[in-house]
């Protein structure tokens, strides 16, 4: 169920398929200069999300989470490019700096999971999304919105949920 109080618009799926379908749909809205920071808990379905969010935005690459090589590139057939951050293995924004997040932003989508240890380093036009464990196979997806592509996004996504694509 989808509801949306002022920007944020928060979802409840049931299932790890169900958090893919959410991403599916979001990836398929994506483009150059979209960030995506993902927050929550270790097991909080993001990996699951971005399998999903790679998938509708086109890759057929295989998607893990980037812990150890902290970032993963999938592309899709027309040579594109989608950018997966982990900063759970940063110690804060100074070495986020270093991977340069804005210029990997500028030439493609970027999307990073324990984006409130390097906020500071994130362009401020993003798209948060907090994901909070509800049980064995429930998740609370809070999507927050900062700036007008990323509401854009919101309202795309929450279209995508209503016309049921």
């Amino acid at each position: 169920m989808a509801i949306l109080q002022a920007d944020a618009l928060e979802f409840i799926t049931r299932s790890a398929g169900q958090t893919r379908r959410l991403g599916l749909r979001l990836g398929k809205q994506l483009r150059p200069g979209d960030v995506l920071a993902l927050e929550g808990d270790l097991g909080g379905g993001k990996t699951t999300f971005v399998q999903g969010l790679a998938a509708g935005w086109g890759s057929t690459d295989a998607v893990s989470s980037p812990t150890f090589v902290l970032v993963n590139v999938y592309r899709r057939g027309d040579g594109r490019r989608l950018y997966h951050v982990d900063a759970y293995r940063l110690s804060g924004p100074a070495e986020a700096w270093d991977l340069d997040l804005p210029a990997l932003a500028e030439e493609a989508p970027l999307v990073v999971e324990w984006a409130d240890m390097i906020a500071e380093a994130l362009p401020p036009d993003r798209l948060t999304i907090r994901f909070v464990w509800l049980g064995e196979s429930q998740r609370a997806l809070t999507f927050h919105p900062h700036g007008e592509r990323p509401r854009a996004l919101a309202r795309a996504l929450r279209a995508a949920i209503l016309r049921g694509v």
